[in-house]
């Protein structure tokens, strides 16, 4: 037999591979170390915007519903009062939504194993009952004045409505930004852009009525905006419903990853007994298991895995590696 070429293994160069391999594990685990700490720093920084604009956005509302109650009650206008009666409904859900975040920050414990993450899930849910609860009340109300049409102040309700806008539109832009990234956020965003929309029906039908005394014009704009609302709230309730029970959320696709992750990552030969579902409204899960026919690059496969999971907002990852031809049913795998 011939002499095997190549350089003879030396204890020299048997230590300077070995320490060549850990500094490319150190500088491995130092790129992770630094990619989950700028990640943490961004969803803390994002949930202290989120924070503020909740705060600001409950006590610009609060100060709004009480000063359109007591022109409501001086000037006796029902307009008035139902609107800040429905503006009151939306305070209640940025509260919601505000106690949700703050209740995303609790530390896991033996009984939540997640924390308190779901309420951000039920608290959407919620926002969009409560959302089609104002349409019934808007509908209603639009309904008997259709019946009975009653005169009303025009110039004042105009006015009122006016700073209703200015303060709902304010509120709606605090979370513009993060309205599609988070459904609780979208939740609270479609709240202040409904009742921006019901201040410009009230301040159209102010004017108008100002002028021309046509009252019926009043629940006819009502009864318009009612649809408007109804329409933005039904895909937020339909997401809503989905990730309550657990199901794959909007934008992600498990047999798309399946098919990226062979693609990307040769040596994984196949990848099965997939699940995803929603930790949060800002955070996914996924368990999988992983064929790979190499057992000593299953780390180096996980952490590509997982890398790539992550840049698809799945920041929870639990993988089980298999080799090729395990019967994985017979363990009672779902």
């Amino acid at each position: 037999m011939g002499r095997k070429e190549g350089i003879p293994e030396t204890p020299d160069t048997a230590f300077s591979q070995h320490r060549l391999s850990d500094d490319s594990d150190r500088r491995h685990r130092h790129s992770g170390h630094d990619h989950s700490h700028a990640q943490l720093h961004g969803h803390t920084h994002a949930i202290d915007h989120l924070n503020r604009a909740f705060g600001v956005g409950i006590l610009l509302n609060v100060a709004y519903v009480a000063a359109e109650l007591f022109a409501g009650f001086r000037i006796d206008s029902m307009a008035l009062i139902s609107d800040a009666g429905h503006n009151l409904s939306d305070v209640v859900s940025l509260v919601l939504s505000m106690l949700a975040f703050r209740l995303m920050s609790v530390k896991p414990n033996s009984r939540f194993t997640y924390g308190y993450k779901k309420s951000t899930v039920l608290v959407s849910l919620l926002n969009a009952c409560i959302l089609l609860v104002a349409v019934g009340l808007i509908v209603a109300e639009s309904v008997v004045k259709l019946k009975e049409p009653r005169p009303i102040e025009g110039d004042a309700i105009a006015w009122v409505a006016g700073v209703g806008i200015a303060v709902n539109a304010f509120t709606a832009w605090l979370f513009m930004k993060d309205r599609k990234r988070d459904l609780n956020v979208r939740g609270a965003f479609l709240h202040m852009v409904a009742d921006a929309l019901v201040s410009v029906g009230v301040v159209v039908s102010g004017i108008v009525i100002g002028f021309t005394g046509w009252y019926l014009l009043d629940p006819i704009i009502g009864l318009l905006v009612a649809v408007v609302i109804l329409v933005s709230t039904a895909s937020l309730l339909l997401d809503s419903l989905r990730l309550s029970l657990d199901g794959v959320p909007a934008g992600c696709d498990p047999d798309r990853l399946r098919r990226e992750i062979m693609t990307r990552i040769p040596e994984v030969k196949d990848l099965h007994h997939i699940h995803v579902w929603a930790i949060s409204t800002t955070e996914n899960a996924l368990t999988a298991h992983v064929v790979t026919e190499d057992g000593e690059m299953e780390y180096d496969i996980k952490c590509r895995v997982k890398k790539l999971l992550s840049d698809e907002g799945i920041t929870h990852a639990t993988l089980e590696f298999e080799r090729p031809g395990e019967n994985c049913t017979s363990c009672n795998c779902l």
